[in-house]
């Protein structure tokens, strides 16, 4: 499946519509029984059951139950609705309560809202945001984001370097996931079934003499976890080295930050 992006409509238009600006309200005539939110809601609906790609204007009216000439009056097409149906997970998100937690905590509990959110709506975790989708949702987000990495002695950079590489982590894991389940789903059989079926055809192909070292860490591996790859697993030992590789960066910043207010100090210290 081609992977869709945000911010791939009219940028202007777009905008209006996330902040519900009533300048993007170009209906004429009488009122209609649809809104903005009813649109979002049915898109949302058709790509929690049937995937991103059933989406279209035609339909969502039909889920609507109207025509689709109708959906136009209220968002332009479909490059515009997944900015605000995108927009409109992220305000939905449920937000932990951290204050007072240590970080690590913190930061584990956004990855886990972002898991959640991959698990609520699979097909978000296909879209490209390179060009996020500035909306209130989105804003809400990424302040609640930030907070968690906040007074840690990071820059601002760092601080959204930190959660570009969280999410991004969060995102890949939650694909892959998607990409073992459609696997399973499409061989009719789980990795431990497909191993046991192909496994005559395998101790062939893989002699231990020419491939000592795959062959011994490949069944190791294989005998941990059930298959040559356990999503769940994937993401718990990725997250705590995500974590492990923050905390030398606090460190190093705490300790560049003490450096400084030492020489700074009138100590004398060169």
């Amino acid at each position: 499946m081609a992977t869709e992006r945000t911010s791939a409509g009219d940028p202007a238009r777009t905008l209006h519509l996330l902040w519900r600006d009533p300048a993007a309200d170009r209906r004429r005539g009488p009122r209609r029984g649809l809104s903005v939110d009813a649109v979002v809601e049915a898109a949302t609906a058709v790509a929690d059951t049937e995937g991103l790609d059933a989406v279209t204007m035609r339909r969502v009216a039909q889920e609507l139950g109207v025509v689709p000439m109708t959906l136009y009056t209220y968002v332009p097409g479909k490059a515009e609705l997944l900015d605000l149906m995108l927009d409109a997970a992220y305000a939905r998100m449920p937000r932990a309560e951290t204050t007072g937690q240590p970080w690590r905590q913190r930061v584990a509990a956004v990855a886990e809202e972002n898991k959640s959110l991959f698990e609520r709506h699979p097909w978000a975790a296909s879209i490209s945001t390179a060009r996020p989708p500035l909306g209130p949702g989105q804003m809400a987000k990424y302040e609640h984001e930030l907070s968690v990495l906040d007074d840690l002695g990071l820059s601002d950079v760092e601080m959204d370097d930190c959660l570009s590489h969280l999410l991004t982590f969060v995102q890949a894991c939650a694909r892959a996931k998607a990409d073992a389940r459609a696997t399973q789903h499409d061989s009719a059989m789980n990795d431990e079934q497909w191993w046991e079926l192909n496994a005559p055809l395998l101790t062939r192909v893989l002699d231990p003499e020419v491939y000592p070292t795959a062959v011994r860490v490949g069944a190791a591996a294989g005998a941990a976890h059930g298959s040559a790859y356990h999503p769940d697993h994937a993401y718990e030992f990725g997250l705590h080295r995500v974590l492990d590789a923050f905390a030398a960066l606090i460190d190093r910043s705490r300790n560049a930050g003490a450096s400084t207010s030492t020489h700074g100090s009138g100590s004398g210290v060169d």
